[in-house]
């Protein structure tokens, strides 16, 4: 069974903890992994490249000349791209780059890349998250505690929290998300995994319920 060690906000190491191991003793696929990534980064893109083609060029309906006897060559249109101010040949358009994967796959991926942090021994488990307030030093303080200030760091909550949410967005190498909403890109882009014990507890009540 997998297991992480336990943390105190202040830094203090309270021994193991054992992860359930639906989510992080799973086997470790990379294809699928590799399939997840790319779809993730392909739903990123927004695809906004535009130049103007024939039919969008204003202009040009009138042939510029006869088609014979000038001593020049042929032209139907002054909006040619062969022209100057004319339109653009197989120039870039619109296009949407999104595209779905199945709920088993993604679900396969994310179980792999947690698994593959654990195996890493990348992954720790903090008591608490103590926010009298909504202070983004005293985050920062816990994960300096920790010896990850320095380092890329996914936060994971049992369930959303606006409080820790808003305290850690102008952190530039946190991000926090529930477990429900891990996708597989930013579980590999972390250098560290830290779950809150109440994480641990409802991911081990989840396995449980289904």
């Amino acid at each position: 069974m997998a297991t992480a060690r336990l943390y105190t906000p202040s830094g203090e190491e309270k021994g193991t903890v054992d992860l359930p191991g639906w989510a992080f003793d799973s086997p470790i696929n990379r294809h699928v992994m590799w399939e997840a990534v790319k779809n993730f980064l392909a739903n990123q893109r927004l695809g906004t490249r535009m130049v103007k083609n024939r039919k969008l060029v204003s202009g040009g309906g009138k042939k510029p000349w006869a088609q014979k006897k000038t001593g020049r060559a042929r032209a139907g249109t002054t909006r040619s791209p062969l022209w100057v101010g004319g339109a653009r040949a197989f120039g870039g358009q619109h296009q949407n780059h999104k595209y779905e994967l199945p709920k088993k796959i993604r679900r396969l991926a994310v179980r792999s890349a947690l698994s593959l942090k654990a195996r890493q021994e990348q992954v720790a488990v903090l008591t608490e998250m103590p926010l009298g307030e909504i202070k983004t030093r005293e985050v920062y303080q816990v994960l300096r505690n920790l010896g990850l200030n320095e380092r890329k760091t996914l936060i994971v909550l049992a369930e959303h929290d606006e409080k820790v949410l808003r305290a850690t967005r102008n952190l530039p190498r946190v991000r926090t998300a529930t477990f429900t909403d891990l996708n597989t890109y930013h579980v590999l882009h972390s250098d560290r995994l830290v779950l809150l014990k109440s994480t641990v507890d409802r991911m081990i009540q989840a396995e449980v319920q289904s």
